[in-house]
C-alpha cells in the first residue's frame, strides 16, 4: 500500500482502491495473506510453532481479543509487539483529529464537522503501522483517566468552551489507540476498579467519559499479558473482564534443549568487536541445561518459573570470564573453558526464587548444585555413564588410575591456553579417551572436552576437587578424603595436647 501516502484529500481517497475495514478485519485479512505466502509473523519467536503461534492465528482469524498467560521470560511481550506486522503499512486518517478517525466513518463531532465543512477537500494524513501499536504497563497508580480519559477544565477555560462541549475531553491511551492495537502488560497488577472501566470497551466497543451523555464507538484490538503467579501475589483479573477476553493462550518454556540453546544464542550479547569467540557446543548445552534442571529442582519455586533471561545472562557472564582471561594473557581469541561456567553464578542467584529448603541451602550452593547436575546430564550425551562400572565405567580406568598414583591436576582461571592444554595432556589416557569418542581438528576444543571429562568425573564422585579463589585442583577421591580425615585427626591431637 505504499502508493496511498500520495493521496492527501478525501476526494482522492474515494477515487482510490482503499476500503474502510475494522482493525480486526485488517489483522485477519493480512494474516491470511501471510499464511498463503509462507511469511513469518513472529520473527525470533522459537519453540511455539506447534503450540502458541497456531492458537494466536486462530484467535486473530476469529477476530478475538487475546490474553497471553504465562510465567516470566516466555516472550509474551515480544509476541504482542510483533502483532503490528499484520497491519497495513500505512493507514489514512482525518487530519486534525486526535483519535485518528476513519475518513469514511468519523466518530467524533469534530471530525464530522470537518467533513461537512470541507467535503472532498478534507485533508487526509497517513499513519505508519508502527504508530498504531500502544502499550501500557499496568501499575498500581494507573487511573481511569490514563486509560479512558477525563474532562479538562483548564482547556475549557483557555479556549472559552462550555463544560458540556465535547472538545474539552482529554482522551486517554485507549481512545488514542483507535484503529490500532492496545496492549496492557501484567494485567493482574491493574486495580479491580480500573479493570471495570475496560468492560464497555471489551464488549460494547465504546467509551463513556464522566459528565457526558455520549458514547464514542472505538475500533481497537485489545491484547493483554499476565503471569499466573500474580493472581495470588499481587492481584487478580476480575471475572467479568476475564469473561470478555475472547482467547486465553498459555505460553511455556522451551520444551527441547536445542531450542533453548538457539534462543540463548540469539539473545545473548556474545559478539566482541572483531575478536573471535569460541564456545564449544556442549558448553552452550550445559548453560541451557541449568535452566532445565532448575525447572525441576526441589529447591526452586516452580510457581515463579525460571526465566529464559537467566540462561541469556549466564551465557554472557561465561563469555565475559573468558574475555577477561584473554585480555590479561593478550590472546587473539576468546576461548571458553569449563571453569568459566562457575562464573555465571551471579546470573543464577538473582533469578532463582527459592523455596524454604533452597533458602536453607543458600542461593550460591543451589546454583553450584544446578551447574553440577547440568554438567553431569550433558556429559552422558557425549560419553558413557561413569556409574555403570561393569561396562562403561572401565572407560575411565586409566584417568582415575593417574590420580590414584598421587598426581594432581591444577587449573587456574588465568593460565594461558598453551599451558591449559599441556596440563590436561599430562593426564594419562585422557586425550585418548576424548579422541576415541569425538574427533576434532581444533586442539583447543579437544582440550576443553578433556576438561569436561575431568569435571564430570568429579560430579560422579570419582575424583576429588578443591576450589580456592581462582584455582581448581582435582585429586584422587580416596586420597583427598583420607587427607581431610588426617588433618582432622591432627587438629584433634593438637586440641588434646592443649587441654593437657
Amino acid at each position: 500500500m505504499t502508493e496511498y501516502p500520495s493521496i492527501s484529500t478525501l476526494g482522492g481517497l474515494k477515487k482510490s482502491k482503499w476500503k474502510s475495514r475494522s482493525i480486526k478485519e485488517e489483522l485477519r485479512e493480512n494474516l491470511i495473506k501471510f499464511l498463503k505466502e509462507g511469511k513469518t509473523v513472529f520473527p525470533g519467536i522459537l519453540g511455539y510453532d506447534k503450540t502458541v503461534i497456531p492458537q494466536i492465528y486462530n484467535a486473530i482469524l476469529s477476530r478475538h481479543d487475546i490474553i497471553l498467560l504465562g510465567l516470566r521470560g516466555q516472550a509474551k511481550t515480544r509476541i504482542l509487539r510483533s502483532l503490528p506486522n499484520l497491519l497495513d503499512e500505512y493507514c489514512p486518517y482525518i487530519e486534525g483529529t486526535i483519535l485518528r478517525e476513519d475518513p469514511f466513518e468519523p466518530i467524533t463531532q469534530k471530525a464530522k464537522h470537518i467533513i461537512e465543512e470541507k467535503g472532498d477537500k478534507t485533508p487526509i494524513g497517513w499513519i505508519h503501522r508502527s504508530e498504531r501499536y500502544v502499550e501500557k504497563l499496568a501499575t498500581p497508580d494507573t487511573s481511569v483517566a490514563d486509560l479512558i480519559g477525563d474532562i479538562d477544565p483548564i482547556k475549557a477555560a483557555n479556549e472559552k468552551l462550555s463544560l458540556s462541549d465535547e472538545e474539552i475531553i482529554n482522551y486517554g491511551l485507549i481512545p488514542r489507540s483507535n484503529r490500532g492495537i492496545f496492549t496492557i502488560n501484567e494485567l493482574p497488577d491493574l486495580q479491580p476498579r480500573i479493570q471495570v472501566a475496560l468492560l464497555n470497551i471489551m464488549q460494547e466497543r465504546d467509551i463513556q467519559i464522566r459528565g457526558f451523555n455520549i458514547r464514542i464507538p472505538l475500533d481497537v484490538s485489545v491484547t493483554f499479558s499476565a503471569n499466573p503467579e500474580d493472581y495470588t501475589n499481587r492481584g487478580n483479573i476480575i471475572t467479568p473482564l476475564k469473561d470478555r477476553i475472547d482467547s486465553q493462550i498459555i505460553t511455556h518454556y522451551p520444551k527441547e534443549l536445542e531450542i533453548g540453546v538457539t534462543i540463548t544464542e540469539q539473545e545473548a550479547r556474545i559478539a566482541r568487536n572483531g575478536t573471535t569467540v569460541n564456545i564449544p557446543y556442549f558448553v552452550k548445552e550445559i548453560v541451557e541445561q541449568i535452566a532445565f534442571e532448575a525447572r525441576n529442582s526441589e529447591y526452586v519455586d516452580q510457581k515463579s518459573g525460571v526465566s529464559a533471561r537467566m540462561t541469556i545472562t549466564a551465557m554472557e557472564q561465561v563469555v565475559a570470564a573468558a574475555e577477561r582471561r584473554s585480555v590479561v594473557n593478550s590472546d587473539d581469541e576468546i576461548n571458553v573453558r569449563m571453569c568459566d561456567l562457575y562464573h555465571c553464578i551471579p546470573a543464577l542467584t538473582g533469578k532463582l526464587e527459592l523455596v524454604y529448603e533452597g533458602e536453607q541451602e543458600g542461593a550460591r550452593s543451589v546454583a553450584i548444585h544446578l551447574i553440577g547436575k547440568a554438567i553431569n546430564s550433558i556429559f552422558k550425551k557425549y560419553f558413557p555413564d561413569p556409574q555403570k562400572k561393569k561396562s562403561d565405567g572401565n572407560n575411565y580406568k586409566d584417568v582415575i588410575s593417574w590420580f590414584a598414583q598421587g598426581n594432581v591436576l591444577e587449573i587456574t582461571d588465568s593460565i594461558t591456553d598453551k599451558e591449559y592444554m599441556k596440563r590436561l595432556k599430562d593426564v594419562t589416557g585422557l586425550e585418548k579417551l576424548v579422541l576415541s569418542r569425538h574427533q576434532s581438528t581444533n586442539k583447543y576444543q579437544t582440550a576443553v572436552m578433556m576438561d569436561f571429562v575431568i569435571e564430570a568425573l568429579h560430579q560422579n564422585s570419582m575424583l576429588g576437587k578443591d576450589d580456592l579463589d581462582d584455582t581448581t585442583t582435582y585429586t584422587d577421591l580416596v586420597g583427598s578424603m583420607l587427607g581431610q580425615l588426617g588433618s582432622l585427626g591432627s587438629d584433634e591431637g593438637d586440641d588434646e595436647d592443649y587441654y593437657r
